[in-house]
């Protein structure tokens, strides 16, 4: 995998993700791939588990691929996500890929913070 494969697969997800097109947001996944949230302690074993969950989920999710870094079979992706219109969520996504597939996603989310004041002088500009 190269970089340009690995936004063109997260890509196809959200697109059809947000379109309420599981099945094919879902062709990323190889069919034994494995989902884990570590800040719920969540794991989901096989693409048919996360899938129908995510057909049900009771919110309206907006995802944003910010960064992607890795290499061969391991990318780490800079993602934003927000529910319902609401503020934005930050955190790495790590994918493990089989092939052209994934085949491991971990997820961690955390909220956004106003960055102090008094570290200022050693921020770089935006």
């Amino acid at each position: 995998m190269d970089e340009q494969s690995v936004r063109a697969a997260l890509e196809h997800y959200i697109r059809h993700s947000s379109a309420g097109d599981e099945d094919r947001a879902s062709e990323i996944y190889a069919e034994d791939a494995v989902l884990e949230f570590p800040q719920s302690g969540e794991r989901f074993e096989g693409v048919a588990n996360f899938r129908e969950w995510r057909r049900e989920y009771p919110a309206q999710v907006e995802l944003e691929v910010v960064r992607v870094r890795g290499r061969d079979d391991f990318w780490v992706v800079e993602i934003r996500a927000r529910y319902d219109g609401g503020a934005w969520l930050y955190g790495p996504a790590l994918y493990e890929f089989r092939g052209d597939l994934v085949s491991r996603e971990t997820i961690y989310v955390g909220e956004a913070w106003e960055a102090p004041e008094w570290r200022a002088r050693w921020r770089a500009a935006p």
